[in-house]
Formats: structure tokens, sequence, C-alpha cells
């Protein structure tokens, strides 16, 4: 039996790159998790070390902590490592609370279903 060097490891997935290095993964249910990657396996399941949720509404965020995370990767859509030099987020948002941000989460949901029961109620005009 022959094992693997570094290098075929390597070779055999570009997440080891990645390892303890920040990242942010994009998940399929929209969600942005930042961590350092610590460990991965074949199907992309990931352990991410201090991670925090970025939840985004306009131009509000906050950083939710979450702790050692464990990701299943078939959730996986995007992982990209962030720049430690560069300020994360452009000037004009602005930070808040856990609170602030659900309540505004709560806030553009409702507008969100009232613009799609509006447009099921005016559906009869359509005029084609």
């Amino acid at each position: 039996m022959s094992w693997a060097g570094p290098e075929d490891v390597y070779l055999s997935t570009s997440l080891a790159s990645y390892l303890d290095k920040k990242l942010l993964v994009l998940l399929r249910d929209g969600r942005k998790l930042l961590g350092i990657l610590r460990s991965f396996d074949q199907f992309a399941n990931a352990v991410l070390e201090g991670a925090c949720e970025r939840v985004i509404v306009g131009e509000l965020y906050c950083d939710i902590p979450l702790g050692l995370y464990v990701i299943r990767g078939e959730n996986v859509v995007l992982i990209g490592e962030l720049d430690s030099e560069r300020e994360e987020l452009p000037p004009h948002m602005t930070r808040v609370s856990a609170a602030e941000i659900k309540s505004a989460q709560k806030a553009e949901r409702e507008a969100s279903d009232l613009k799609g029961t509006m447009r099921k109620r005016m559906e009869f005009l359509d005029m084609d």
C-alpha cells in the first residue's frame, strides 16, 4: 500500500490551501459564515473556528458569533478567502446589535410578503 505525500493532498483538493485562513462561506440557504478553516474532508464538510454569521439587511449588518461550527459540504455554495489586511465591508455599512438586525430582517420579510400578496391581488388586472 502506498501513502499519498503532501503534494498529492494539494493536488487532490483546493481546500487544503485554505487551512488556517479566514474564509467566507456562502451556504445554499443564503447565510454567510465567516471563520478560520481548521479541518475538512473529502465531502467538503468543514470545521470553522471562531465562526460568526454575517447578517446584512440594507446598509445594516451584524456578526452573530457561533463559535466552533461544522458545515455539511452539500450546503456549501461558495468558499473564499478573506484578506485580513483589507476592510471587510464598505464604509457606508453600519454595525448594529443582533436584536436590531433581527427586527430589520422581520420588517424586510414582512415587506416582501406584502409585495407578494399585493401582486397576487392585482393579477386580475393583467391586460395581455
